[in-house]
């Protein structure tokens, strides 16, 4: 889609750091964070919306994202939360998910 944030990002059109990048999956911090940890990962491929995945392996390569950077930000144990918003409830409208954290509670085990 041309006119699509993530899809733009995706393209390199606008500039980014990237906290993870490969050929399928971008990572990046949220422009307006709601936790000292904010991060969005985000399919290259423009999918509209959660409903519209039809490709099972990248949702898969997508899950094994957000546990990689759970760990890799030092999140584990100290609450997260994942959210993915749909049906119109986002903002762009490019699948997109919500890494948050830490929550200020442990986690035990």
């Amino acid at each position: 889609m041309n006119d699509c944030i993530f899809c733009k990002i995706a393209r390199k059109e606008i500039p980014k750091e990237f906290t993870y990048e490969d050929e399928d999956v971008m990572v990046f911090p949220d422009i307006h964070p709601s936790k000292p940890i904010h991060l969005l990962i985000v399919p290259k491929k423009h999918i509209e919306d959660f409903s519209h995945v039809d490709d099972p392996k990248l949702m898969q390569k997508i899950w094994q994202t957000v546990q990689t950077m759970i760990q890799k930000m030092g999140l584990t144990g100290k609450g997260v939360r994942i959210v993915i918003n749909a049906q119109g409830a986002q903002i762009v409208p490019h699948l997109h998910i919500h890494l948050m954290g830490p929550l200020g509670h442990a986690v035990k085990d």
